[in-house]
């Protein structure tokens, strides 16, 4: 079944949502870049290991536990235009003072990239 951006987006948010890297990757697309402020561009081959890396520093904060969820996301915003969908979110991490926001670019190939913003800065 060929999924269109809007799909991807859903996925990929849904994958965030419960901490799962393979969901996440599942909805990208083969050239997808995750730009972390804190660690700079993450390609998709890479991201497993950050969002592994992140967990833990977010269980560091949460008295050795994750959060469930593991991220909460609102203010999503979204416009398409030639067949890109761009979409800006407001994201954090419960039981945390992470937060921020986040700016994804969908197509029909996946989310190619989405580039992050801290209000607060990640302590790992």
């Amino acid at each position: 079944m060929t999924m269109n951006a809007a799909e991807h987006l859903r996925a990929y948010a849904d994958g965030w949502t419960h901490g799962d890297a393979d969901r996440i990757l599942k909805a990208t697309a083969e050239d997808y870049t995750f730009d972390d402020p804190d660690f700079g561009v993450v390609t998709r081959k890479a991201f497993p290991d950050y969002l592994t890396g992140l967990k833990e520093g977010i269980a560091a904060q949460c008295g050795g536990q994750l959060p469930d969820p593991l991220m909460e996301l609102s203010e999503v915003l979204s416009h398409e235009e030639g067949g890109v969908l761009t979409a800006s979110c407001w994201w954090s991490f419960p039981g945390t003072q992470i937060k921020g926001a986040g700016l994804i670019k969908a197509d029909a190939t996946g989310v190619r990239s989405e580039v992050i913003t801290y209000y607060t800065r990640l302590s790992v």
